[in-house]
């Protein structure tokens, strides 16, 4: 039905849609609001022109409850590893590795190669977005004064966090989609770890001739971890290994093996408590109301919802698009007509305008005929092709957020040559190594 009016009105409907959450920092709306509302009014449509069709509302459900399916796998794993990293922030785990670089007192150039190698080894577990406002919060600590460092070394913890995500089923939501609809096997996303550090590698490199080679000011900050912080950490790495068992021995989807990680956070969470061990009996002056800081419901409360119910959005709305017809069109005329390659490559470079997320569950949802290496490809591009702008990936949105005019889009823009480099490097390598 692709040529009918009202699929074309679910077109325009979803275009909208994007580009207000493109426009989420000028707008102040967040990003899930538009996509929710045009999934909502995109599917009312598509049962308005089905009944016109003939088609049985047995049908129409069925295709609605094939996207629920696909939503509440990735809702339910996501939604554990957002309260394990929550859970791991009130315990201050993240703002204990922050004081300790702050106090090493690294020159200016240093502290852009550990920030930056820091944020490529914690993204694969961390997801970018909480590793690169990790990153970010050290810079702003000991870069103030000094905006060119600061604008440099954000670019740099974006393109860290994407790459470092995109060899990692846990790093990044496009490579943790292609893993949980049985594309590529866990173990062998990490084929793409030698793309992915020659991704960093060459933008970093470059821009390390630019960084002033001063030492900023020496700074106190003697944050410390929790009690229970560090077995909450690796009460993480057990459910990761049990997501991972249960996928790969179980032949059960991921989230049961997250789901199951979640109650052992839950238990050890009720037998702090009992132990008197949570931040009540560390800070004793604390109101009553926040003695139960490790409450887990309300560590789940601090999940982010709204990126959370924007994937909902996305995924309705996308799959609305596929049930017209739309996904099966562009995936005859470019992978079959164009080619995978080059589909794969212009999908990562697109995905930096569009985001990631809608591009590869449309790729998904289009089914092509690929082999792992192609899938490995589109996963390689799609996880660091949103670096080459800073809208093109949460780590990027959520750093200009939080460094309003030190860390902006033509700042970023600036530098889109030298990422380039990267990206096209990282696909040499690919097919260098993969191929």
């Amino acid at each position: 039905m692709t040529t009918h009016p009202i699929a074309w009105l679910c077109i325009v409907i979803f275009t909208l849609a994007y580009i207000a959450v493109m426009a989420e920092e000028k707008l102040h709306l967040s990003k899930s609001k538009p996509v929710i509302l045009a999934a909502g009014i995109i599917w009312a449509l598509i049962a308005w022109l089905a009944a016109g069709e003939g088609v049985s509302h047995e049908s129409l459900s069925r295709a609605v409850m094939h996207d629920l399916e696909e939503y509440s796998a990735m809702f339910l794993f996501l939604l554990v590893a957002m309260t394990y990293i929550n859970a791991m922030e009130e315990r201050q785990v993240f703002d204990s590795l922050r004081s300790w670089l702050i106090r090493k007192g690294f020159s200016y150039r240093q502290l852009f190669w550990v920030t930056g190698v820091l944020a490529f080894f914690i993204s694969p577990i961390a997801d970018n977005l909480t590793t690169a406002l990790l990153m970010g919060a050290v810079i702003m600590s000991v870069g103030q004064g000094n905006p060119a460092f600061v604008t440099m070394a954000m670019i740099n913890v974006v393109v860290a966090s994407n790459a470092g995500g995109a060899f990692s089923p846990f790093g990044d939501i496009t490579t943790l989609m292609v893993w949980q609809a049985d594309k590529v096997e866990f173990f062998t996303f990490f084929a793409l770890f030698i793309p992915s550090v020659v991704n960093f590698i060459i933008p970093a490199t470059i821009m390390n001739f630019f960084i002033d080679n001063g030492r900023p000011a020496a700074l106190e900050d003697h944050s410390g971890i929790r009690q229970g912080g560090l077995a909450i950490c690796v009460l993480f790495l057990i459910t990761i290994v049990l997501a991972v068992s249960f996928e790969s021995f179980l032949g059960l989807p991921p989230f049961m093996g997250m789901m199951t990680g979640l109650s052992l956070l839950m238990f050890y969470t009720y037998f702090l408590r009992l132990k008197g061990l949570t931040g009540s009996q560390i800070m004793p002056s604390m109101d009553d109301d926040k003695k139960e800081d490790l409450d887990i419901f309300k560590r789940i409360a601090h999940a982010e919802w709204d990126t959370l119910l924007f994937f909902f959005g996305v995924i309705f709305s996308v799959g609305g698009l596929r049930y017209l017809g739309y996904l099966e069109l562009i995936s005859d005329s470019m992978y079959t007509g164009i080619g995978a390659t080059w589909t794969n490559i212009a999908a990562g470079v697109f995905s930096a305008i569009l985001d990631n997320i809608p591009v590869m569950f449309a790729i998904l949802g289009m089914n092509p005929e690929m082999d792992t290496f192609q899938w490995l490809l589109i996963t390689l591009t799609a996880g660091v092709g949103g670096s080459l702008l800073s809208i093109g990936s949460a780590a990027g949105v959520g750093l200009m957020g939080t460094a309003k005019g030190q860390y902006t889009f033509l700042g970023h823009l600036k530098w889109s040559w030298a990422i380039a480099l990267g990206y096209a490097a990282s696909i040499a390598t690919h097919f260098l190594v993969n191929g």
